[in-house]
């Protein structure tokens, strides 16, 4: 090509990467699969960075295709082994295992919590203990525990506002002690 009087020649690293990728990558890919124990993923990585130092080092490569085939093989089994390297090096990484001694925490907790409760319930007038117990305990609705307790539905929802208060005022002030 001619460019203001000048001819410019075609850079040869431009055709270099094309022809190596179809030249060579299924033969680099089906050599390097093997040396990484059949990890496709690894595998792409290190026939794409061998193809990286390839261009890096394109001005200095031999271009006969024996010579390029020896060239990339020779690469991909460095950076496969300096793979292997840094795995055995770092350490290994392991599934995250709950140790059985935490659920015996847990269960400390819940029963201090429950301790807890039950003294501040304690605490309670008679008539609130009844609608708090019949509710949230034993799960019925205002509705049933009303037919339960023989008193009106206003009454038990009204008792059960001013225990959940009582409840929570004894409440804050035990963990205030």
């Amino acid at each position: 090509m001619e460019a203001l009087g000048r001819t410019t020649v075609a850079d040869p690293t431009e055709d270099l990467i094309p022809l190596l990728y179809k030249n060579f990558r299924t033969t680099l890919f089906s050599q390097v699969l093997s040396l990484t124990n059949y990890d496709r993923q690894w595998t792409e990585d290190v026939v794409q960075e061998t193809m990286i130092r390839a261009w890096q080092h394109s001005d200095t490569l031999e271009r006969e295709p024996g010579m390029l085939r020896g060239w990339l093989l020779t690469v991909a089994r460095r950076i496969v082994i300096d793979g292997w390297r840094n795995r055995r090096v770092r350490p290994q990484e392991v599934a995250l295992e709950i140790p059985d001694n935490t659920e015996s925490a847990d269960r400390a907790d819940s029963s201090l919590a429950a301790l807890t409760i039950s003294r501040a319930m304690s605490e309670l007038d008679e008539k609130y203990r009844s609608v708090i117990t019949e509710t949230y305990l034993a799960g019925n609705t205002v509705r049933q525990a009303a037919t339960i307790l023989g008193i009106p539905e206003g009454t038990v929802k009204s008792r059960l506002y001013t225990a959940m208060r009582q409840l929570r005022k004894a409440l804050g002030e035990v963990t205030v002690r």
